[in-house]
């Protein structure tokens, strides 16, 4: 069954009144009162940083995600850069990685002097395709770095197995995915690493932040040494004990997260549950709304899968438009709806292309895909009246350009 959509309104971008009279973002995030108090409370406490607010974040994150040891870095980017880095990834190595994805998840392996190897996506989820990543696998390989593309997990059994044939780490880039389950598991305990973001824009957020959870305790020890200097003790570690000497057994970097941003990560943590639930309210009305919508294409979710919703992304069908996504795009903007697109291949980027040769064609999948997709609002903030606005333009828009 599907609705054609009635295109009785005049669009924003031709002078029509737009939907909104304010601009909706496509995500932001949700603060209370209870999230200042708790900022509050550190700042007049001794510790602002490096104090018992991290490993108290710490410990309570990974017992959220089934994980034995959880560690925290400055943003989700340091946290991918120190799972790199804890992999053993050197010059020379190579890890596979998917196109699909922010520019970190493909630039921590760069970091260490190693190659980001792509492999294409599957159709349906925009995941890393296991099939594909075996075929790139070859002597150098040290690494597999799926990306649950908007809070869909990967097929991480699928790529454990991979990875366990070959002996190479699974480094899960969970970045949109913190409360996502896996075949009845949480993500966050079934990677050999997992790494977190913690981006106003994320389930939860620190200002800036990242975790990297793990069940290795040799793992866990790099991942703190490499964020602190590479020094094997902490400020209030060395304060407890009645030391000053210290020493750095490793080259780090200062990715340390505050007490300030844990503070506020532990408040916010009360929440996510009900965050959690909210986006997937507003997902489900998005698919309700969307499903027999000719040109619009909702998300695909597979049945062993509880995403977690990050982002929203519809693929336009362009063979029932005349448009292409660039005017879809622009008017939808033009109705006040903050839109946005996740993402540019990775491959496609000038860095990318001049570095390695990329032409473009080399993952057919992500680059269609790319072409088609578009980004709608989606936080757990968004009230019942954007909502409203949301579907009302793109219904408005789509209607304008069908065919």
């Amino acid at each position: 069954m599907s609705v054609t959509p009635v295109s009785s309104e005049i669009l924003a971008i031709n002078g029509g009144s737009p939907v909104r009279k304010t601009l909706l973002p496509y995500g932001r995030q949700t603060l209370d009162d209870d999230d200042i108090h708790a900022i509050v409370n550190v700042l007049r406490s001794g510790w602002l940083t490096t104090g018992p607010k991290v490993e108290e974040f710490e410990e309570a994150f990974a017992a959220r995600v089934g994980a034995k040891y959880a560690v925290s870095f400055s943003s989700g980017t340091a946290a991918l850069h120190g799972a790199a880095f804890a992999a053993g990834l050197k010059a020379g190595d190579e890890a596979i990685t998917t196109p699909m994805t922010f520019c970190a998840t493909a630039n921590c392996a760069l970091y260490q002097g190693a190659r980001p190897v792509f492999a294409d996506v599957c159709r349906d989820t925009l995941n890393l395709d296991p099939e594909q990543a075996i075929t790139k696998i070859t002597s150098k390989t040290r690494a597999i770095l799926p990306v649950d593309y908007a809070g869909h997990p990967a097929d991480l059994d699928a790529i454990l197995q991979i990875a366990e044939r070959n002996g190479l780490i699974v480094i899960e880039d969970a970045c949109h995915a913190l409360g996502a389950e896996y075949r009845g598991r949480l993500v966050g305990s079934i990677a050999h690493m997992t790494v977190f973001s913690f981006h106003p824009v994320k389930h939860l957020t620190t200002g800036e932040g990242g975790m990297v959870t793990t069940e290795r305790p040799d793992l866990a020890k790099t991942l703190r040494r490499f964020r602190n200097h590479g020094i094997d003790s902490d400020a209030r570690q060395r304060q407890t004990a009645g030391q000053w000497h210290y020493e750095m057994v490793l080259l780090g970097f200062n990715y340390r997260l505050t007490d300030i941003g844990c503070a506020l990560g532990l408040s916010q943590m009360e929440k996510l549950e009900s965050n959690l639930s909210r986006r997937r309210e507003v997902a489900d009305r998005y698919t309700e709304a969307f499903r027999y919508i000719p040109g619009v294409v909702p998300p695909s979710v597979r049945s062993d899968v509880l995403p977690a919703w990050h982002l929203y992304p519809i693929r336009l069908d362009l063979a029932h438009l005349c448009a292409d996504r660039g005017q879809v795009f622009r008017a939808l903007r033009a109705e006040n709806i903050g839109v946005n697109v996740h993402y540019i291949p990775v491959h496609q980027h000038p860095f990318y292309r001049e570095r390695f040769g990329y032409k473009g064609g080399e993952y057919p999948v992500a680059e269609d895909a790319y072409q088609h997709l578009i980004s709608l609002p989606m936080f757990h903030g968004i009230s019942d009246e954007d909502l409203a606005d949301v579907i009302h333009a793109v219904i408005k828009t789509v209607g304008h350009f069908a065919k």
